[in-house]
């Protein structure tokens, strides 16, 4: 399917974007998951550290953003500028919003980040939305630390929004068999798709490597596949590319791998 295999290609780097995006304050990087650290000292930031925090990703001078976070666990200034920068460079009128959510099972607040923007590339225009939920960590000045808990990214194309459901767990045990299904949430009504599902390794996300996915023609509505996690805690990566006539999709998620089975809760 040569028509299929070019747009894989058509929208490679924009699939890398989608990951420069969820990885906007993960500045460990996901081979190195700040939920496997020990938990930064400090307390929550407050309303006004996150305003500001905000406003520095918002704005388009590093230095403003520097000044806001410290090294620590789970937080590296400079790996996060450069994907702040690249992903600034993808796309220019990215915005990113902080909101206070539900405290976790051990009563530390979080924090939901979202990152939305668009980018028109010849005819088309590209509508990126990427999710981080977070625990952040301040020693009162400055963002000291964070924990990741849930990641996804979702990047579309055409000028609807195709309803697709990402059925990929938040978080997983070791060693544990799970699903990694992606299904079209309206009936295909004889439309020729195709997908492709790739596991990308922590060196790839590390480095911000683009994922060469193979297409292949889907027959039953989405991607369906049984796996199983790594037997050491850490995270597996998903990048997924699904190829429709009104559009194509693409999205990462990742899915933490915990020992403890009360690290299963929210």
């Amino acid at each position: 399917m040569p028509v299929l295999r070019s747009l894989s290609r058509a929208v490679r780097q924009l699939l890398l974007t989608s990951l420069l995006a969820t990885a906007a304050l993960t500045g460990s990087g996901l081979g190195t998951p700040a939920l496997v650290r020990a938990a930064a000292p400090g307390s929550a930031p407050s309303a006004a550290q996150l305003q500001a925090l905000e406003s520095a990703l918002n704005g388009s001078d590093a230095a403003a953003l520097r000044a806001q976070l410290d090294t620590g666990a789970g937080i590296e200034p400079g790996l996060i500028e450069r994907r702040w920068s690249a992903l600034r460079q993808q796309f220019g009128n990215a915005r990113w919003q902080l909101t206070p959510a539900a405290a976790d099972r051990n009563g530390q607040p979080t924090v939901n980040l979202r990152v939305t923007a668009t980018r028109v590339q010849g005819s088309v225009t590209y509508r990126l939305t990427a999710d981080q939920l977070l625990i952040l960590y301040s020693d009162g000045r400055r963002i000291n630390g964070q924990t990741l808990l849930r990641e996804q990214s979702i990047l579309r194309s055409g000028e609807m929004d195709l309803p697709v459901s990402l059925l990929i767990p938040d978080v997983v045990l070791t060693g544990q068999r799970y699903d990694v299904d992606v299904i079209f949430d309206e009936p295909l009504e004889g439309a020729l798709v195709a997908g492709g599902l790739l596991a990308l390794t922590p060196q790839q996300v590390a480095a911000m490597e683009s994922p060469s996915l193979d297409l292949a023609a889907l027959g039953g509505g989405g991607l369906f596949k049984s796996v199983q996690a790594p037997y050491s805690p850490g995270s597996q990566t998903w990048a997924v590319l699904l190829v429709h006539p009104k559009g194509v999709i693409s999205a990462t998620k990742r899915v933490r791998v915990v020992a403890d089975k009360a690290q299963l809760k929210p």
